[in-house]
């Protein structure tokens, strides 16, 4: 089970890094990986201009468990953990705010969904 574990856990953090690559390529500055927040966890937080943008990032099998792997649940904890970080943050309040959604499978290009859902 551990190894299990710990193979989930670095094929996710894998999946980060490409998902931090491509958010650069596109020109956003990365602000955070991997923020915990008492709410729970942020994957990436990125800004490009005025925009700050909440990205959770999803690795499955294939693209389409993929791109429906993020619950409603998760997108309620993202959100409040989005407004903690925005709160501890004063200089980001003037900001507009986006919820995106890196999905990676296998060997194929990773697949941007900016405002892949609202509050």
């Amino acid at each position: 089970m551990a190894a299990t574990r710990a193979n989930a856990d670095r094929l996710g953090r894998g999946a980060e890094r490409l998902a931090v690559l491509l958010l650069r390529l596109k020109g956003f500055r990365i602000l955070e990986r991997r923020l915990s927040t008492p709410w729970g966890e942020i994957d990436i937080v990125a800004r490009r201009g005025d925009l700050l943008v909440f990205v959770e990032v999803k690795r499955r099998r294939s693209r389409e468990e993929a791109l429906e792997a993020l619950s409603e649940r998760q997108r309620t904890r993202i959100a409040r953990a989005a407004e903690a970080y925005r709160r501890s943050r004063p200089e980001l309040a003037r900001l507009a705010c986006r919820f995106d959604l890196v999905a990676i499978s296998g060997r194929l290009r990773p697949i941007h969904l900016a405002d892949a859902w609202r509050l």
